[in-house]
């Protein structure tokens, strides 16, 4: 099972930086067209919701478009919704490896989804938390 984070769901939005979002936009696009092994965790889409928000808060984007961005990246992959049971895997995650509380949660969500691969550019690339690993999709 297959997860992204955050970072690159935002970056595929950013035209700032085309080089990082062209190859977000590859990443999510391969990702689609694959096996269906790839899901949307809930952290994820409330994390990419804020940003969306901030950027029409800055004037970026309208309203309208945050609405669009997050249906379509909802679209994309099933979202994956955490038991009381992450909170278990979090307690461990976030003592053995020193995690942040946000990075922790998310890994802990993930592993609970049975998510082998996390594409995140936040995390510590080539990573291996307890069968979970982090890619960076930028290198």
């Amino acid at each position: 099972m297959i997860a992204v984070d955050t970072n690159v769901f935002i970056d595929a939005l950013d035209a700032d930086e085309p080089i990082k979002q062209a190859k977000a936009q590859q990443l999510l696009a391969q990702l689609c067209r694959g096996s269906g092994s790839a899901v949307l965790p809930w952290q994820v889409a409330g994390e990419i919701l804020n940003n969306l928000r901030r950027s029409e808060a800055a004037g970026r984007v309208t309203a309208a478009e945050v609405e669009s961005h997050l249906r379509t990246f909802l679209a994309m992959f099933p979202l994956v919704v955490p038991s009381a049971r992450t909170f278990t895997t979090y307690f461990a995650l976030h003592a053995r490896f020193s995690l942040s509380h946000w990075d922790a949660m998310l890994l802990a969500a993930c592993r609970e989804a049975g998510v082998t691969t996390l594409y995140s550019e936040d995390l510590a690339a080539g990573t291996n938390y307890d069968g979970l690993t982090v890619v960076n999709p930028f290198v």
